[in-house]
């Protein structure tokens, strides 16, 4: 077994090889603590010429046995990704992907998989490096090695790799990757930090990790490790030079378009045409090459007008937004709405407002936790004017929704104040590119339409960079062809005081941090002229809840009445949950939070659970059961487990012999609270009937001098009504 070690926060991050998985093509397994992370990579050594993209696939893996958890519900078996293993898939993907040659098309496939978890750590920058690792000692042809390092910003102080309880209390959460020389990935959210301190973290985060790039270096040597030459496909010289005399002109007039769809029309015309013409002097196999160096050409062409003139394919200059159309409130029925538009790209936001009951509950090998606000992105095929398969959503639709979300956590309101759970429902339904910026756009706005009291407005911008031989460009608000044929996307959200979410991805080998704070300049810039056009239309100033949402109370009972309330086995709530519809949340303190889909059914709740838990105050008429009868009234249950005396004098303006004429155990009768002396109350049912015409009320005498609620003997012996205890006058 061979292993190398370097320091990691206090501790020592080990990776060896040569144990676990020896079948596969590169095998590493990084130890810190007790997290212990394999990596595999297998490669397909037969390449797949025919093929016009690198066959990448990404694969991480949490196993619940890693915590100690056997998986919660019905199946006891880890079954299909969980969210959380797709993002972190993703964020090893894309600092990897751009590192393997140019033309490679052999199948790859790395699987990182959690084996053992520390709850000290998070697993995904770990996961990038033992990825990287495991790449470097196989026989893939790879331009590594990468390293990740995640950087935190506590109480004014950036903190290399944060312990999850310093995450907790900090104001940055960036996980940057890179090779020795550049930056490849940044991915992270943000407490409205400054540039200054984003660059200034990034700066950090690449100078921490060059000793796990180091130890990469030094496992490949020891594993004597030797680097296959594959087949790499190229196009034909000729057919190259001869589709290049023929379409580059064609080409270039069609790229010069503002409508994505005439730009795209012109530009297929423009392949077919090419195609048209070559197609009786080359072979089947060539002529399947065609449209690849069409699209060759068209990245060429886009970079020089861009680079070189600083012309864009929709005539805009570098640092200009598309023009912006702002709406809310356009859908009746939903608690609230926001459609925001740029360009060619539209998102349509529906906010729904729902109790505690609605949050989603997460489980994974770290524990089980509820989600109260949740953010899902929907990219449907329309969008893009195109045919395409609808089902669940796949690694694009939780990536971009998960930044979207995370975008959010610096301004929304706290649980205390708003205790609403939050599900927002992003449909894309024009794209030309920055769709996920859009979403975030939109989001507030609806949200601000549903009477979300977010602490501040948030948008996003995507931000491009493109290169053509020593010069690049930075683009503001960047729109597909662009996206797909430039170097950056490089994507920043936040309100007018700073950042709260980022992701960068490259296809070059690496930016500098000069280039960074280039786009980050431009992208504030971009952000807060956004803002005032969202701010002209709706802000979080005074906004209501909308009437179609439902409505929440918290009202404070009691500590010693929650066990009457709750009832046994929960019965007496139940029932008021069951009689009333809402939703009815009981803390230990004594708080108590009801939803109820009108105000009337709020204050039927809040009646009924006033019956298990009000104290009784003079003057409250209740319906109580009479529990039991004696000789000088009778004793009635106003509410679960309280009960009053009714004297016999109380229970009519005449006269009443014995309490037995008018009362039986079991009658529920309307009684008024007259007095509360020392814990006892009591209840009179004469006060609540009509009084008898000449009728002359008594002295008012003391009810109460002894535990059984007797009255005096002096008085009952004067007005006749004193009994023994065998019921004798």
């Amino acid at each position: 077994m061979i292993s190398v070690k370097a320091g990691f926060c206090g501790k020592e991050l080990i990776l060896e090889t040569g144990l676990l998985a020896k079948q596969a093509h590169g095998s590493v397994t990084l130890r810190v603590g007790d997290t212990t992370i394999l990596s595999t990579v297998v490669a397909d050594k037969n390449p797949k010429l025919e093929s016009d993209f690198f066959p990448l696939m990404v694969n991480y893996n949490e196993r619940y046995y890693a915590g100690g958890k056997i998986p919660g519900g019905f199946l006891k078996r880890e079954g299909r990704p969980k969210d959380k293993e797709i993002l972190i898939s993703r964020i090893i993907d894309r600092p990897i992907r751009p590192l393997f040659p140019e033309g490679f098309r052999n199948e790859v496939q790395v699987v990182p998989t959690v084996l053992s978890v520390d709850t000290e750590l998070q697993t995904d920058a770990l996961a990038i490096i033992a990825s990287s690792a495991s790449l470097m000692i196989s026989w893939v042809p790879f331009s590594g090695p990468v390293a990740a390092v995640r950087v935190g910003y506590v109480d004014g102080t950036l903190v290399v790799n944060p312990t999850n309880e310093e995450l907790k209390k900090s104001d940055l959460d960036i996980i940057v990757a890179g090779t020795a020389d550049a930056i490849l990935m940044i991915e992270g959210e943000a407490k409205e930090v400054s540039e200054a301190i984003f660059i200034e973290a990034v700066e950090l985060a690449h100078k921490e990790m060059q000793p796990y790039i180091e130890m990469q270096i030094e496992l490949q040597r020891l594993c004597k490790t030797e680097k296959l030459e594959m087949p790499l496909f190229k196009f034909d010289e000729i057919l190259k030079k001869e589709v290049e005399e023929y379409a580059t002109e064609k080409i270039r007039n069609a790229n010069e378009n503002a409508d994505k769809m005439k730009r795209n029309e012109n530009m297929k015309l423009a392949y077919n045409e090419t195609v048209e013409a070559l197609k009786d002097k080359y072979t089947e196999d060539k002529i399947k090459q065609i449209p690849a160096i069409c699209h060759a050409i068209e990245e060429v062409v886009v970079r020089d007008a861009i680079v070189m003139h600083e012309k864009r394919p929709d005539g805009r200059a570098l640092d200009e937004i598309r023009a912006l159309d702002v709406q809310v409130g356009i859908l009746p029925r939903v608690h609230g709405c926001g459609l925001f538009t740029r360009g060619q790209t539209q998102c349509l936001s529906a906010i729904t407002l729902g109790s505690e009951k609605d949050s989603q509950l997460l489980d994974d090998m770290y524990g089980k936790e509820n989600k109260n606000f949740m953010l899902h992105y929907n990219f449907p095929p329309f969008s893009v004017g195109e045919v395409g398969r609808y089902g669940s959503p796949g690694r694009r639709e939780i990536g971009h929704g998960n930044l979207a979300e995370r975008s959010f956590n610096a301004v929304l309101p706290t649980k205390d104040a708003f205790p609403y759970t939050i599900r927002i429902v992003a449909e894309v339904l024009e794209s030309n590119g920055s769709s996920s910026m859009a979403t975030i756009c939109a989001s507030t706005l609806g949200m601000l339409n549903a009477g979300v009291p977010l602490k501040d407005s948030v948008a996003g911008i995507a931000m491009g960079l493109v290169t053509c031989e020593d010069k690049y460009k930075v683009l503001t608000d960047i729109q597909g062809v662009e996206d797909h044929l430039g170097d950056m996307d490089f994507k920043v959200a936040g309100t007018k005081n700073g950042i709260t979410a980022f992701q960068l991805d490259i296809k070059l080998l690496g930016i500098s941090s000069s280039i960074l704070k280039e786009a980050l300049e431009q992208a504030k810039k971009a952000r807060l002229e956004i803002l005032t056009a969202m701010d002209k239309v709706i802000t979080n100033a005074g906004n209501e809840v909308s009437d179609n949402a439902p409505k929440f109370k918290t009202i404070h009972v009691n500590t010693d009445k929650i066990r009457i309330l709750i009832g046994p086995g929960g019965k007496n709530i139940k029932a008021i949950i069951e009689e009333t519809g809402s939703d009815v949340d009981i803390q230990d303190t004594g708080i108590v939070t009801i939803f109820s889909s009108s105000t009337d059914i709020m204050d039927k709740t809040i009646a009924l659970i006033e019956r298990y838990t009000k104290e009784p105050e003079i003057d409250d008429i209740y319906q109580g059961t009479v529990k039991n009868i004696t000789d000088f009234g009778a004793f009635v249950e106003i509410s679960p487990g309280v009960e009053g005396l009714c004297h016999i004098s109380e229970l009519a303006y005449e006269r009443v012999e014995s309490v037995d004429q008018i009362l039986n155990t079991g009658d529920v009768i309307e009684v008024k609270v007259i007095s509360l002396s020392s814990g006892k109350i009591g209840l009179s049912r004469k006060a609540l009937l009509e009084k008898p015409e000449g009728y002359v009320e008594p002295p008012k005498r003391s009810n109460f001098n002894n535990d059984s609620g007797r009255r005096n003997d002096n008085n009952n012996r004067d007005r006749g009504y004193n009994r023994d205890r065998d019921g004798r006058r």
